[in-house]
């Protein structure tokens, strides 16, 4: 078949990135509006690991003018959407390991039916061993199946409190999942918060931090399909994983080269394979080839439908002094990977500050630093701006 070129002025990179900011409706004119748009926009950042704390305080305000975490829980005991981390955590050496804050960890979202192909991508990890109590919730689990939190304290005989720490365990090393977000955000809060929240609320209603609406927990299903691709076996359920994950790259970007993947899990399949994928839906007539993004080496492809909107951000080439803040552990934290200077290490504290797709200023370690000398007045503007927190009032606790 013949590859189809698109036949595009490229843009420069700092149109790239204002595109992305309309793409994934980050900007302040651009944000997603209600409940219904969270299914789209899980759907376009499925895959994407980021700190389990950085989601609700983070990602998902940033790209919602009013986001509210009950529209997540809906969608999760809808069966819609779920969580998970996808690559369990290796055991420590001689058998010895502490597991990491639960705040931490990487978590995805996924759209539930599309779980059993993210989790067959990552390689199965060797166990982790685990406490007592954490191995105790697992073979209860393993012999009852999903259960609620009653359910488990009940069964195991443990105190709630070791209960709750041992979720927080096994959740940290990928080894079980709930059916509301609420059960990882009630994990994410100390007792002693939550238990002043419940004091606030009254106590009839539930909090939004309790583990009361959690829902079930269960054990994370494994896929082979990683394994099996690379001896040969599960070839077809191996491919359909890898162009799934292909066109959720397209999805999320708009545009797809190799260097901007530079953010995204290290357990995705190598570029030569979605290269593969992109060459054969170029064929199909389903995507475009071409050089859109100035300045990066190697194929580009993008949807149809992004090629009008690259153009859109080339004409409108201009300083408008937008100002947009978002989080190191966002996925358009592209600093120092599409624009020149240090690159910012995607944690939820950190912050990048862009100004017309550039980057002016970085919060790091709790330090500011400027990239480029602004005047006082635009300086102290960038400074606030960069600081200003988008966590909704009711998931402060979460911050």
């Amino acid at each position: 078949m013949k590859r189809l070129r698109a036949e595009i002025e490229p843009v420069a990179a700092r149109d790239f990135l204002r595109f992305l900011f309309d793409w994934q409706r980050v900007a302040v004119d651009a944000r997603m509006q209600g409940p219904e748009a969270l299914g789209e926009l899980v759907g376009q950042l499925e895959g994407f690991e980021a700190p389990a704390g950085a989601w609700e305080t983070a990602i998902l305000p940033a790209r919602f003018a009013q986001y509210e975490s009950s529209w997540l829980d809906d969608h999760c005991l809808a069966g819609h959407i779920t969580w998970a981390r996808l690559r369990p955590r290796n055991g420590g050496a001689n058998g010895e390991r502490k597991a990491a804050p639960v705040r931490s960890t990487p978590i995805t979202l996924l759209e539930r039916r599309h779980a059993q192909l993210w989790a067959s991508l990552p390689a199965v990890a060797d166990p982790a061993p685990l406490t007592a109590p954490a191995g105790a919730v697992a073979d209860f689990l393993q012999e009852n199946g999903a259960s609620f939190f009653e359910e488990l304290a009940d069964g195991t005989g443990l105190l709630r409190t070791q209960v709750e720490d041992a979720l927080a365990e096994l959740v940290t090393l990928g080894l079980v999942s709930s059916d509301s977000f609420g059960g990882l955000r009630a994990l994410l809060v100390p007792a002693e918060r939550r238990q002043r929240c419940a004091i606030g609320r009254g106590r009839r209603k539930p909090t939004p931090f309790g583990m009361e609406i959690a829902g079930r927990w269960g054990l994370a299903r494994r896929g082979q399909l990683s394994q099996n691709r690379s001896a040969g076996n599960g070839a077809r359920a191996g491919s359909e994983a890898v162009e799934h994950m292909a066109r959720t790259l397209l999805r999320r970007y708009g545009v797809v080269f190799w260097r901007l993947l530079e953010r995204e899990a290290n357990w995705l399949p190598p570029w030569r394979e979605l290269l593969h994928v992109y060459r054969k839906l170029e064929a199909r007539g389903e995507i475009r080839g071409g050089r859109f993004v100035a300045g990066f080496a190697g194929e580009q492809f993008a949807l149809p439908e992004a090629i009008g909107a690259l153009r859109e951000a080339r004409r409108r080439n201009g300083d408008s002094g937008v100002l947009v803040s978002l989080s190191g552990a966002d996925p358009l934290n592209l600093a120092g990977i599409l624009t020149p200077g240090p690159k910012l290490a995607g944690l939820t504290r950190n912050r990048v500050l862009y100004r017309d797709g550039i980057p002016i200023a970085l919060l790091e370690s709790g330090e500011i630093r400027f990239l480029e000398t602004l005047e006082a007045g635009s300086e102290w503007e960038a400074h606030k701006t960069l600081l200003r927190s988008s966590v909704p009032a009711p998931l402060t606790h979460l911050s």
